[in-house]
């Protein structure tokens, strides 16, 4: 049994196909196959159903997937350990960003954390809230930036900074004259929102406490908040948007952003990781290197 054989094992059940996971371990899908195949006639199990599609674990292919994703684990803290004691900041970070985060925050900390930390290999991906913790719990993350208390439990989340939100108002609408808004003053009818997956679509709809049911003229959910806010643009609706992606917005429509009343609510900015992580150097230092390089009115 190899160290080779426990991770192509790995990637086989994360991506559902030889195919998908030779692609993703930079190897030809007859060499994957073949140690698989080795490792199974070792243990005298068949680890894969092949029959299905996408391809799953059989029962003792469970036992041994559970195994090896600690033995990587550990496996991988011996090079982060030893790397640490050299002083060295050092491996792959996998990182996952929702995606009302990664367009306001990424290009904000990603050129001094590849300049500072060279060594660090940094993927990033972006993804929704329950795809990023179903990717953390399987090891295919190894932290993420996510919203506050989104996570649930066996995620530690460290929290960054906290995040406003504003509500973002047609000149159509008749909320568009008032400087301040309550929330229980929005019409729900006229609340444009992101669509399903995304867990600030989640917050808005707590906060407005609305139903689903809630009678309306016109319905508009978009996965992209700047789709939102040109929805607005051209409709008498209003949305949310968070403090964030308030720089982007041309000074021409400044005017349509108004201010939600005090407390009304906000969210915060969090690194996510297993409780079980390792690669902790170079978590600390993504971290420190957001927090260095978000303006002082961002905190």
């Amino acid at each position: 049994m190899t160290i080779i054989q426990l991770e192509y094992l790995l990637a086989v059940a994360n991506c559902g196909s030889f195919s998908l996971a030779a692609e993703h371990c930079f190897v030809t899908q007859p060499s994957l196959s073949m140690q698989v195949k080795s490792l199974e006639e070792e243990l005298g199990v068949v680890l894969l159903d092949r029959s299905k599609k996408p391809v799953i674990p059989t029962e003792a292919g469970e036992v041994v997937l559970e195994q090896a994703r600690k033995t990587l684990k550990e496996y991988n803290y011996i090079k982060e350990a030893v790397a640490e004691l050299k002083g060295e900041t050092t491996g792959k970070l996998r990182l996952g960003v929702i995606p009302t985060i990664a367009p306001y925050l990424l290009h904000k900390f990603i050129p001094a954390f590849v300049r500072d930390y060279p060594k660090v290999e940094l993927e990033i991906s972006e993804m929704i809230t329950e795809n990023i913790v179903e990717a953390l719990k399987k090891d295919q993350l190894d932290a993420a930036l996510v919203a506050s208390g989104t996570c649930g439990e066996g995620i530690i989340e460290q929290e960054l900074f906290n995040d406003r939100f504003f509500a973002y108002v047609s000149p159509e609408n008749p909320l568009y004259e008032r400087q301040n808004i309550r929330i229980e003053d929005i019409d729900l009818k006229d609340l444009v929102i992101l669509s399903p997956g995304n867990c600030m679509r989640d917050q808005i709809m707590e906060l407005c406490q609305a139903r689903r049911d809630t009678p309306t003229h016109y319905s508009f959910e978009s996965g992209s908040l700047d789709t939102l806010m040109r929805i607005v643009d051209c409709t008498p609706t209003l949305t949310i948007i968070p403090e964030m992606a308030v720089e982007y917005i041309h000074k021409e429509h400044r005017d349509r952003l108004k201010m939600l009343a005090k407390g009304a609510t906000s969210r915060k900015i969090a690194v996510a990781v297993r409780r079980t992580y390792v690669k902790s150097s170079i978590i600390r230092a993504l971290t420190e290197t957001i927090l260095k390089n978000i303006k002082p009115s961002e905190i």
